[in-house]
């Protein structure tokens, strides 16, 4: 296999017509069928958003990854199998990390490219990068994944046994590309740090309005409702990690101002360095005084959904902060779990109960709402109103104001 990536040079990325794959998960321990299939499930959203069919799924039960294929030997046969009777398909998607290593071997048996979560996740994100700041953070992102998995990618020079009088052309090699991409990691981190200061000063210049920020696992809405909320026109579609750079606007309830912004969509097996490399394009959600959680009420693993978030706010110290969770996707809510002959007073007191236990469950006032069908926005204005009026009131006691 030849070596396929370009040191200094964003990778391509998925080519714009249909590709067509299978994907590949393991069940392994601690982990069960059930979130294994929503794993794939997310996986095959991943690869759909990044242009690519996934036709069948392989799933297969060990104790842990094989070394050497990731699954077990026979499995690896019986996919291998498959692509090479169905000529359409041209990659094989897995839905954890791999090697460099287990990518060689793979690609050797297979003759398909291959293709893990993470690489996967960043193709995605440099489609969606527009700015000079998510540019960069998926550079260091691509840098930062690239660089362990250097010895098992560069498999086309010859290499003889390793030690002292043993190192070959391909151990030079490596050496030589594991500095420049030490090289370009620092420089590209010195970069981000530079564009954090510019963005720091753009926030002081912003004034002392209170700021809100919109979070949530992606695909939940949150660029539909910052849309209605801001009366602005923020890049919105069916599709994970539709945005990318945080979005902020102005918003006035009633005659009170205020700053919302819209985040990066979080998702759970997010890979450490990515998260790490967009920390930076958070600061909107760390240096925010209120916090709108936006959930898809109609998902049914919502409540991982939540959890993933909440360990992400956890990590930017932005967990305790006022927060209000928004429920969206009440109509598909309704539609999915609803009875058509239930009576509209029933559905009504299964809604009022099943909020009163979020509420209680998660310790936070929340509101069900339809941001597509524009179902509840006034009453999440007012809920928005009562949050961002005490901020106001106590950054600002000895100020009369009149909202």
């Amino acid at each position: 296999m030849g070596n396929e990536w370009t040191l200094g040079e964003k990778q391509n990325s998925l080519k714009k017509e249909k590709e067509f794959a299978v994907i590949v998960g393991l069940i392994v321990p601690g982990v069960t069928a059930e979130q294994n299939a929503e794993f794939l499930d997310e996986l095959e959203f991943l690869a759909l958003t990044a242009g690519a069919v996934a036709k069948k799924r392989f799933i297969q039960k060990l104790s842990h990854p094989d070394k050497k294929y990731f699954v077990g030997k026979g499995k690896m046969e019986e996919i291998r199998e498959y692509v090479e009777h169905n000529e359409e398909i041209n990659m094989v998607i897995f839905d954890d990390d791999l090697t460099g290593k287990q990518v060689s071997i793979l690609e050797e048996e297979m003759k398909v490219k291959i293709i893990d979560r993470s690489s996967l996740i960043l193709d995605i994100f440099a489609n969606r990068a527009q700015t000079a700041q998510s540019k960069t953070q998926v550079e260091l992102a691509q840098m930062q994944y690239m660089l362990p998995r250097l010895r098992g990618l560069w498999t086309h020079l010859e290499r003889q046994k390793g030690g002292i009088g043993m190192r070959g052309p391909g151990e030079k090699e490596i050496e030589t590309d594991r500095r420049i991409i030490n090289d370009k990691i620092t420089l590209l981190k010195e970069r981000l740090k530079k564009i954090d200061v510019q963005n720091t000063t753009r926030r002081k210049n912003r004034g002392e309005l209170i700021r809100v920020a919109l979070v949530g696992y992606t695909n939940v809405g949150k660029s539909t409702l910052m849309n209605i909320l801001a009366k602005s026109d923020v890049f919105a579609e069916n599709k994970l990690f539709a945005t990318l750079d945080t979005t902020v606007r102005k918003v006035v309830l009633g005659r009170m101002p205020l700053l919302l912004s819209d985040t990066v969509g979080f998702i759970r097996k997010l890979p450490h360095h990515l998260i790490e490399s967009f920390k930076s394009t958070l600061d909107e959600v760390r240096e925010a005084d209120v916090i709108l959680h936006v959930v898809d009420i109609a998902h049914p693993q919502y409540e991982d959904h939540i959890a993933a978030v909440n360990r992400t706010l956890k990590d930017l110290d932005a967990l305790t902060k006022p927060t209000l969770m928004v429920y969206n996707k009440i109509d598909l809510y309704r539609e999915r779990y609803f009875d058509a002959y239930l009576e509209e007073q029933t559905k009504t007191e299964i809604l009022t109960e099943l909020l009163e236990n979020l509420v209680n469950n998660y310790e936070h006032d929340g509101i069900f709402i339809s941001a597509i069908k524009k179902e509840k926005i006034n009453d999440l204005r007012e809920k928005m109103k009562v949050l961002v009026q005490k901020k106001y009131e106590e950054r600002y006691p000895y100020m009369a104001k009149t909202w």
